[in-house]
């Protein structure tokens, strides 16, 4: 069973990928643990509002063999294939170089001696090197196919060098290892020189950074084009809520006329007091009509999901993925057995007074087989926690300490913490594993991953 993975994205948004097989059902739950203190409820922060705002999802195709992009071996001639498919081929190697490019960079950076680093990043810079050449090998002289392979040589030679210059700006300094570095920031400089003398980029975008970083993002999308899948929402319940809507209105508005009859009955002419009743009534159903329904709504509602994304491949139009999915808040009763298990298992300190806010996501794969040469997709969801510290304060005053005879203080952030548990259910096996995330204002400050647990679900 392949796991659920929760990561870190950005300062404070998380990642929760997985990879799924065709014709393969997946179920994704998080349930989120929010302390009083920090201000989060349903009257703060509607599930419809935090989904539609802060909650992302993304699907493509997904090969663990980064470092051998896959579509090396079937792609096409100079004088082959029709315009579509040269397009989704060129797609789908520039897309994998990127990955394998990203991942490695990634690991790399981990490596913080020096005797480890430059080794690494000069045989990394070799790699790219080679697969670069790899696709320039076959620049199409068809005018209907240049224009592809310039998007995507342009893209994929600026995506190189800022990485190979951020990969340097983040790795540890050495006077030991200066050729090396040279070498590197030489392999950069050779890599702008070619998008120079291929004119790929005029000198008004080359001197205005926010033009070259927008137009490096839209030839980003270019090749992600019949890779990344695309994703059609739709907010599920539309005519059943009218239908509630309506039900509640006209009972409501038949309680009215009963009351307006009655009173009709007792007063036979028009009389001040019969106004003031009329207007007493028609005050009371307009006061209480909207939270009769919306009352009568979320009980109609919980548990039922509330919106479906329909994935479908860019090329084909085929339909990959069905997904439903649920956002609510929920009461602690309503936790499955083995969810409040792992919850209680926190120190008690721990275990303060917290709202639960409930992601369910159900994965449906309709395809019955990928293209060749890839044999899983892979599913992210974004969560963006900017809207969870909306109501946090700023810091927490300082902290004094004394020295002898001399006092010093310090300033202390305040910190929250979010206890959040992740469950994954694949071919009737259960995963759960809790994460206890730390954050402030301005950033997620630590993600610690507890003990995960694995059972065996009953058919």
């Amino acid at each position: 069973m392949s796991k659920a993975k929760l990561s870190q994205d950005e300062n404070l948004s998380l990642k929760v990928s997985h990879q799924l097989l065709p014709e393969d059902y997946q179920r994704i739950d998080i349930y989120f643990s929010l302390p009083v203190e920090m201000g989060i409820n349903a009257s703060t922060l509607a599930e419809e509002e935090y989904f539609y705002s802060n909650i992302k999802n993304h699907s493509a195709y997904y090969a663990d063999k980064l470092h051998l992009p896959l579509v090396r071996s079937r792609f096409i001639s100079q004088n082959k294939g029709e315009q579509s498919d040269y397009r989704l081929n060129l797609n789908l190697y520039s897309y994998q170089v990127k990955k394998a490019l990203d991942a490695d960079i990634k690991q790399t950076l981990k490596l913080k001696s020096a005797e480890e680093f430059y080794p690494a990043a000069i045989e990394l810079a070799e790699h790219i090197a080679s697969l670069s050449k790899q696709l320039r090998r076959y620049t199409p002289p068809d005018k209907k196919f240049n224009s592809f392979f310039k998007n995507a040589d342009n893209y994929l030679s600026w995506h190189i060098e800022q990485s190979f210059l951020k990969l340097l700006t983040g790795g540890p300094k050495s006077s030991e290892y200066t050729a090396e570095r040279e070498h590197i920031l030489c392999f950069c400089r050779n890599e702008n020189q070619y998008r120079v003398d291929k004119k790929y980029n005029s000198q008004v975008t080359l001197d205005d950074a926010n033009r070259i970083t927008n137009k490096m993002r839209l030839l980003q999308r270019l090749i992600e084009f019949g890779v990344v899948f695309h994703r059609k929402p739709r907010y599920l319940n539309v005519n059943l809520k009218r239908f509630v809507r309506g039900v509640v209105t006209a009972v409501i508005m038949a309680f009215v006329m009963l009351l307006v009859l009655n009173a009709r009955t007792h007063y036979t002419e028009v009389t001040l007091a019969l106004v003031a009743f009329l207007g007493i009534i028609y005050g009371l159903r307009e006061t209480f009509k909207e939270d009769f329904t919306n009352l009568i709504w979320r009980k109609i509602q919980k548990g039922r999901p509330k919106w479906q994304n329909v994935f479908t491949h860019s090329f084909t139009k085929k339909r990959i993925l069905s997904q439903l999915l649920w956002l609510e808040y929920i009461n602690k009763k309503d936790l499955p057995q083995s969810v409040d298990a792992l919850f209680q298992k926190r120190r008690q300190q721990n275990k303060q007074a917290a709202h639960l806010l409930h992601f369910r996501c159900d994965n449906k794969v309709i395809a019955k087989e990928f293209l060749p040469g890839y044999d899983e997709i892979q599913q992210q969801t974004f969560f963006n926690l900017t809207p969870f510290v909306r109501f946090l304060r700023k810091g927490a005053g300082r902290l004094y300490s004394l020295d002898g005879q001399k006092i010093s203080s310090q300033g202390v952030e305040r910190r929250y913490q979010i206890n959040l548990i992740l469950r994954h259910v694949c071919q009737h096996e259960e995963s759960l594993q809790r994460f206890k995330i730390t954050l402030n204002r301005s950033e997620i400050v630590n993600i610690e991953p507890m003990k995960e647990t694995s059972t065996r679900m009953k058919v």
